[in-house]
């Protein structure tokens, strides 16, 4: 993307488009920034040149946010360009699976807009000097060398273990301070070997470990389309969750946005 890139914002209100709009051209002020107070004229500045990424609401006075992330999809050719769901329920709609493919990200409100500054410039104008370590758990060796591949090229420190067993053992040595690198965030696979799931260690992070969403984050990978279970995986703690396969573009940003917030 060249500069900052051409932003579209689309929100049917004045006061929350003026605020992101500040926001996101404090973050990227090379940016060419455009609001747009509806979807039917988002549609027509799209019409007009390149966009490199799309900010919307979901409730728009003509159109659904999810719907117009479906009708740019259809209308463009730049199929990787990012279309941002920007809401206050946003964490409601993530454990009902209420958000559709064309999406390729989301923003609850309640994390504040100066996060959301942070969150648009990852995507457009990703800021490497983001980095920490990350405790990853994958049983997979083909998968684990290739996620941890693209982990360490974007500049993370990464310690890959094959079980929820090992996992839980690191976190409470490094809780004990009995030596090794601090622990940024977790990234993990739903299913793994051993006795223990991806599931079983974000509750066991959660309850007994006592480390809360903002103090530990975790990330959670799974293959699984099933509604309930990604549900579930939200309601017990996880902060977000990456489909497999993995969009590296995504996963590092989802790692930089978790570690920005959790660093306050």
């Amino acid at each position: 993307m060249e500069q900052g890139g051409r932003i579209l914002i689309v929100d049917s209100s004045k006061v929350t488009r003026r605020l992101i709009e500040k926001t996101v051209a404090q973050a990227l002020p090379d940016a060419q920034i455009v609001a747009c107070e509806s979807a039917a004229s988002a549609l027509e500045e799209f019409a007009g040149g390149s966009v490199d990424l799309v900010s919307t609401a979901i409730s728009l006075p003509d159109m659904n946010g999810m719907d117009l992330a479906a009708e740019l999809r259809g209308r463009s050719d730049q199929r990787f360009m990012p279309i941002i769901l920007v809401s206050g329920d946003v964490n409601d709609r993530l454990q009902n699976r209420d958000i559709n493919e064309h999406v390729t990200d989301y923003f609850d409100k309640s994390d504040g807009f100066k996060a959301l500054g942070a969150f648009i410039q990852g995507y457009v104008k990703p800021d490497t000097s983001v980095t920490g370590h990350i405790l990853y758990v994958e049983d997979s060796r083909v998968v684990a060398v290739a996620t941890r591949r693209i982990m360490e090229a974007a500049g993370f420190s990464v310690q890959h273990l094959v079980s929820v067993e090992e996992a839980l053992e690191i976190l409470e040595g490094n809780l004990a301070s009995l030596g090794g690198p601090a622990i940024d965030v977790v990234l993990t696979d739903v299913y793994l070997k051993g006795g223990l799931t991806g599931m079983d260690l974000v509750e066991k992070i959660r309850g007994p470990l006592n480390l809360g969403r903002s103090r530990l984050p975790i990330i959670v990978m799974t293959g699984d389309d099933n509604k309930d279970k990604q549900a579930a995986l939200l309601r017990g703690g996880a902060n977000d969750l990456v489909a497999k396969p993995i969009d590296e573009d995504l996963l590092v940003n989802k790692l930089r946005f978790q570690l920005q917030l959790a660093q306050g």
